[in-house]
């Protein structure tokens, strides 16, 4: 953006075009004062060039004035910003990377990869939030600590597999893992969305335990049970006759997931399939709004130092000449 401070300077730029105006249209073609009988021999001289430059005087004052006025009027070079204050949410995301996680009942894929890609969507839609990843089976470990680099986040994301830890289902061990990174948060809200698709069966610590210990924290967590009712192919890679499937029975906890939710007051879901998945993430994301403030300002660079430079170039050349070469002499 382009402005003037002071515009009503620019009123001597019409004064100075004037006075070129003036110059060349009245005064330069004024009749002499003196008379000579005949001038028919001076008609014939050409002007020299020293005399076609008496012109100069006046188009270089002129200049001058225009640019000074200019540099009085206070030119502006204006840049929009904007000053984002938000009070962002701490969320740790919880990932079930068991063996039963392969079950292929979240087309076109295994139930990791849906969710991993539904986690993906979800990442992308948060604006000043710091989000971390634990993943568990047997064991639990913190696959990304919280960050606002989301590109960090989602590289480690990517990286997740089956085969990281010992088979298993430590739901109880990963919340508490999850807790621990959000204890010394001063975040306004602290939030722990867990993802499994079985029962606890493995780890020290109890799921209802680690719930316990999240709501003296003021730790807030949403469940989601993933798997379709019923039983879910599982891929079986044989050496021999190659890939083949069998059916196992879906073991979700739901009992177990929804007292969780409940006693830190949160949410539980069921994901039957991708679309709603995908769906459960948004509520989720909805549900914890990060408030953000925007507040737009103008930053002004003054540019009058140039047009002032300019301008006084051409008041010292029109100085110079005039007392020097194109001086007059009385």
């Amino acid at each position: 953006m382009f402005r003037f401070r002071d515009p009503i300077f620019l009123f001597f730029i019409v004064v100075a075009i004037g006075l070129l105006v003036y110059y060349f249209k009245v005064k330069k073609t004024k009749a002499a004062t003196i008379r000579y009988s005949d001038i028919g021999l001076v008609r014939r001289l050409k002007p020299s060039f020293r005399l076609k430059e008496r012109h100069l005087i006046p188009v270089l004052r002129s200049m001058a004035i225009i640019f000074l006025a200019l540099a009085l009027a206070r030119p502006q070079a204006g840049r929009k910003g904007e000053e984002i204050s938000s009070q962002g949410i701490d969320i740790m995301l919880v990932l079930d990377i068991s063996g039963s996680m392969r079950a292929e009942d979240f087309k076109p894929e295994n139930r990791l990869y849906v969710a991993k890609q539904v986690i993906k969507d979800f990442i992308k839609t948060r604006q000043g939030d710091r989000i971390g990843l634990v993943v568990f089976s047997r064991q639990s470990f913190t696959q990304c600590p919280l960050t606002l680099d989301y590109g960090v986040l989602l590289n480690f994301l990517d990286k997740v597999d089956f085969g990281m830890i010992e088979d298993g289902t430590a739901i109880g061990l990963s919340l508490a893992n999850a807790v621990n990174r959000l204890r010394e948060s001063d975040a306004k809200s602290k939030v722990i969305i867990l993802l499994s698709d079985g029962r606890n069966n493995a780890g020290e610590i109890d799921p209802l335990t680690a719930a316990q210990v999240a709501k003296t924290m003021n730790v807030k967590i949403y469940t989601v049970g993933a798997g379709k009712p019923g039983n879910a192919p599982y891929p079986i890679d044989d050496p021999i006759f190659g890939r083949r499937y069998i059916y196992i029975e879906n073991e979700i906890d739901e009992s177990t997931l929804n007292q969780i939710a409940q006693i830190t007051g949160g949410e539980y879901f069921r994901a039957k399939d991708e679309r709603a998945l995908a769906q459960i993430y948004k509520q989720i994301s909805v549900m914890e709004k990060t408030e953000i403030k925007v507040k737009e300002y103008l930053q002004y660079n003054e540019l009058f130092t140039k047009f002032a430079i300019v301008g006084f170039f051409f008041l010292v050349i029109e100085i110079v000449l005039a007392n020097t070469r194109y001086r007059k002499i009385p």
